[in-house]
């Protein structure tokens, strides 16, 4: 689970590539046509001010980002690995196999012994362990730790877990306190783990304070000699912050090594900057914001696809007792959050600022790409855009509008919405939001920060804001979208800190062994909850990713897994390599 900058059980997902269109099959022709060359540089533009901050495959709580995330990928193996087919796939994993026994308490991971650290050294389930040791101390509450594992509350790390423990150098028996259902446990639980090497990186034995500290000193240090022991496709060259990130393939890499030379991450300053590199050929592959799909005509020499991810996209807010000027009790009240989420004009954003791209969004899963993990019964927005009835509402619950405020005892519904800068089309969502909940008597002012600042808000920092618009929402890398991390109270991405019994009977209720009917039907009840109940969050549609690569790149697009939004440049290629 990551946060998005604009991702099932085994027999769920299969209708999950449904709706992936394209705008230019040419590329996919192409490729048809020609054999993979060998050589040549790609230059990826990431999106306007994000540039990686990580690079410890682990991530920290405030810096859970998807840009962090397919850094990493770049260097790392994950244990486990699900394709676009919503199936297991051990070439692009470390395991070979993973089965449990019949109570789904206890499962076992056996390593594939081909995967080699780019030292020489065999990937280990020793080197499991370690890192399972550092996700769970990680996540432990009431520590006096440097960061904390983004993945606290997700697969029920880490209370449900009992052991991970090594069996010789390629088994791994990872055992939990009582059953659970198997898919969500190994999608949402085992799928966090991303080995490091023991070796490496236990530069403090029977010190996890200590141990944690180094690794968050090294975090965004790239060029920090233990981040040259991977087992990914690429190795971490040399980079000039705020600028580009090099890396090169890994010789040692076990798995389908890099057609290309080069790979470059470069950082961009704007989304008109991105679409300036893209225009001239100076970035081979980007990413096309809303602002300008207009202006997609001028990419004369690319090929421009749309590419939907499990996920949806919301505007957080702040329900804490500590939030500022009282908003955390007036935004604990739920006609406020209606009022909000009735001030959202979904129809409007995607016909006028996504040029009719995107999807509309009311609950914790967006409608594309389809599936069966949708309820269908929320085709019908209980939220829908209407002005008048968000400001009726309000008043029947006590607000009254003074001077253009609505207001309630010491409370007043006025706030600053801290949002992302770097992109046009969110600053117009932005503008747009603040212009209707005006209407409704609810004055929402507006100031911008570099997204990194953005998205690392949190609980922690709650006297310091009311509502935050990191320029996207959240994906589902593994497949089941389920909201315990997110919703569940204590929750490590609960950031508005919303709490509720009955939304965490409902998310608990996911979790249970059952028959694919019997999951479903629990996944909808959660939905639909969140759906009437915006937990700490106001729905906003579903943008796709809309990538940009040179007509004469290869292989990005059918590589693409919309489960997670992961691209493989391991797999690119280009016609004509200059070099």
């Amino acid at each position: 689970m990551k946060k998005v900058v604009a991702l099932g059980a085994t027999v769920i997902l299969s209708a999950v590539m449904a709706g992936c269109g394209t705008a230019n099959k040419a590329s996919a022709a192409a490729s048809s046509m020609h054999k993979p060359v060998y050589g040549g540089s790609a230059v990826v533009a990431l999106p306007a001010q994000s540039p990686p901050n990580w690079f410890f495959p682990l991530l920290s709580l405030t810096a859970d980002t998807t840009v962090n995330s397919e850094t990493n990928s770049l260097t790392y193996m994950p244990l486990l690995y699900f394709n676009k087919h919503d199936e297991f796939d051990s070439q692009h994993a470390l395991a070979e196999s993973i089965n449990w026994n019949k109570a789904g308490t206890v499962y076992t991971i056996h390593l594939n012994p081909k995967w080699r650290w780019s030292n020489g050294h065999p990937v280990t389930a020793q080197d499991v362990v370690f890192t399972y040791d550092l996700m769970r101390a990680a996540s432990l509450n009431n520590t006096h730790y440097s960061w904390t594992f983004s993945g606290q509350g997700f697969g029920g790390l880490p209370g449900l877990w009992k052991s991970v423990v090594a069996h010789g150098s390629d088994t791994v028996i990872v055992t939990i306190n009582h059953p659970m259902n198997q898919q969500w446990f190994i999608r949402n639980g085992i799928n966090q783990i991303i080995p490091v090497p023991k070796s490496v990186w236990d530069k403090h034995p029977n010190n996890m304070t200590a141990e944690l500290a180094y690794i968050n000193s090294v975090a965004n240090a790239p060029s920090n000699p233990s981040y040259q022991v991977v087992d990914g496709p690429w190795k971490f060259s040399r980079d000039v912050p705020g600028a580009y990130w090099l890396y090169v393939p890994n010789a040692q890499y076990s798995g389908h090594k890099a057609y290309l030379s080069k790979l470059v991450l470069q950082y961009e300053s704007s989304s008109a900057s991105e679409f300036a590199a893209l225009k001239s050929g100076t970035v081979t592959y980007g990413y096309l914001p809303a602002s300008l799909i207009k202006d997609s005509k001028e990419l004369t020499h690319d090929v421009f696809h749309p590419e939907y991810s499990l996920a949806f996209n919301y505007v957080q807010i702040n329900m804490s007792p500590q939030a500022p000027d009282h908003l955390g009790q007036a935004f604990s009240e739920l006609p406020v959050r209606q009022a909000l989420q009735l001030g959202v004009d979904q129809t409007g954003i995607i016909d006028s600022l996504y040029h009719g791209y995107g999807v509309m969004d009311d609950t914790t899963l967006a409608g594309r790409p389809q599936t069966p993990f949708l309820d269908p019964a929320l085709a019908h927005n209980p939220y829908a855009f209407n002005l008048q009835r968000g400001k009726e509402l309000l008043l029947k619950n006590g607000w009254h509008e003074v001077n253009g405020v609505m207001t309630k005892g010491d409370m007043k519904l006025e706030f600053t919405l801290y949002g992302a800068s770097g992109s046009a089309s969110y600053t117009a969502i932005d503008e747009l939001l603040q212009q209707n909940w005006a209407k409704e008597g609810i004055v929402c002012n507006l100031e911008f920060q570099p997204f990194n600042t953005v998205v690392s808000y949190s609980v922690s920092d709650a006297p310091k804001w009311a509502v935050i618009n990191w320029n996207g929402g959240w994906g589902y890398p593994s497949g089941y979208p389920s909201g315990g991390g997110l919703f569940e109270t204590g929750g490590a991405e609960n950031s508005g800190d919303y709490s509720s019994k009955t939304m965490n009977r409902l998310v608990e209720a996911t979790y249970l062994p059952g028959t694919t009917k019997q999951t479903l039907q629990r996944m909808y009840a959660f939905e639909e909850f969140a759906a009437k109940e915006l937990p700490a969050v106001i729905f906003l549609p579903e943008f796709p990713q809309l990538t940009a690569h040179a007509s004469d790149l290869h292989n990005s697009v059918r590589t693409f897994n919309p489960v997670g939004g992961e691209i493989f440049p391991n797999e690119w290629w280009i016609s004509k390599p200059s070099s």
